[in-house]
């Protein structure tokens, strides 16, 4: 009885369950996509549809990533309307799965990862180059994406731009908006201010840009989550990025940088204050995807033509996502709440905890040393 008791304490002990990690984008046509939840893909349509009593479509297919990765986090490649998702896959943690969201269907890239960590960094997804910029182990690397809508034969791979220029146990925040990488809470760097990376020039500025909130208070020196903004440039026509919000881990406000003003508005934070909360933001909305699976979302503009923001808006349910994928079915993740792309905490995405507590080849061990046991015992 005693010997029975221990494999099972033992074998309990080594079972580990991957918990997928859901991820939120929007597709060109400011469609609400959700990833993942409750083992499932789908469309909640556009923002006035989100609370309706309508429900969201299912639009799950074969070739798509399993969701379990230490961090998934997903990106819009607006010219060619297609979704990237990063760390998909905790067996293939370096390909980058495509969802091609006007094929509806799913590939895989291969990605030679060489030097990059996988396993912990902060990327954005330059909206006019479509080129990854990720920041791990204190160097920054890119993964040029050309204009892939679906993956091609030939491996990408992650290049070593350059070494920042930030002390190795920094864990960075990063946001993009104007071609620029804005880096949020860096050591030295006062509350209010941001380091920036100019992507054209592939130049680290030497001074930091404040951006200060109307009242001459600024928006805290700490980690948190980014998310930037799609608006349209009328002399462009064309859609840009001129804002991101920053939202602190204790959820206490949201903060929307203009890095053409040169100013911070401050918003309303999170109704569920969850730290291990991941974000997205289109053209009219900030989205709250919650370790639980629950979105939400934030309606960041007002008014004819969405000319102004909502200093008055305050967070609701995407309600026909839930009506799909309740909270209690949902596979949220139970990611540390300070964790990043990786073991440590980051920008954009976090947790890595709430993957594999022991893997097979741990549990293999573990029941060779049992079965070992058992043998000399009898």
């Amino acid at each position: 009885m005693f010997l029975l008791t221990l494999v099972s304490l033992l074998l309990l002990s080594a079972s580990g369950t991957v918990h997928a990690r859901p991820c939120v984008a929007f597709d060109v046509n400011w469609n609400l996509l959700a990833f993942g939840l409750d083992n499932k893909d789908w469309n909640a349509g556009q923002q006035p549809t989100w609370t309706g009593s309508g429900s969201a479509s299912d639009i799950t297919t074969s070739g798509r990533p399993p969701f379990d990765g230490n961090s998934t986090t997903c990106y819009l490649s607006q010219y060619t309307n297609a979704i990237y998702v990063l760390n998909g896959d905790s067996k293939n943690p370096s390909s980058v799965y495509i969802y091609d969201a006007t094929a509806l269907s799913w590939s895989t890239q291969a990605v030679d990862a060489g030097t990059f960590d996988i396993s912990s960094f902060d990327a954005i997804l330059d909206h006019d180059t479509n080129v990854f910029y990720a920041l791990s182990q204190g160097t920054l690397f890119h993964l040029d994406m050309g204009l892939l809508k679906a993956a091609n034969s030939t491996p990408l791979s992650w290049v070593n731009t350059e070494a920042a220029p930030y002390p190795s146990n920094y864990v960075p925040v990063m946001a993009l908006a104007q071609n620029h990488i804005h880096f949020l809470d860096v050591p030295g760097v006062p509350a209010g201010s941001a380091d920036i990376f100019v992507i054209h020039y592939s130049y680290f500025q030497p001074e930091a840009q404040a951006y200060p909130l109307p009242n001459g208070s600024a928006f805290p020196a700490t980690f948190g989550q980014t998310a930037s903004f799609f608006q349209q440039d009328n002399t462009a026509r064309a859609l840009v990025q001129q804002e991101f919000a920053f939202i602190p881990q204790d959820s206490s406000a949201v903060y929307v940088i203009n890095v053409e003003t040169n100013t911070t508005q401050a918003l309303a934070g999170p109704s569920v204050k969850d730290p291990e909360a991941t974000y997205f933001a289109g053209v009219t909305s900030l989205v709250q995807l919650t370790s639980n699976g629950v979105v939400n979302f934030l309606p960041y503009l007002e008014g004819s033509g969405n000319a102004s923001t909502n200093a008055a808006a305050t967070w609701s349910p995407v309600s026909i996502l839930t009506s799909v994928a309740p909270p209690s079915t949902a596979t949220g993740s139970s990611a540390a709440p300070s964790g990043t792309h990786g073991s440590s905490p980051s920008g954009s995405s976090s947790g890595s905890s709430g993957a594999l507590a022991m893997s097979n080849v741990h549990l293999g061990l573990v029941l060779s040393a049992v079965l070992g046991a058992v043998a000399c015992l009898l």
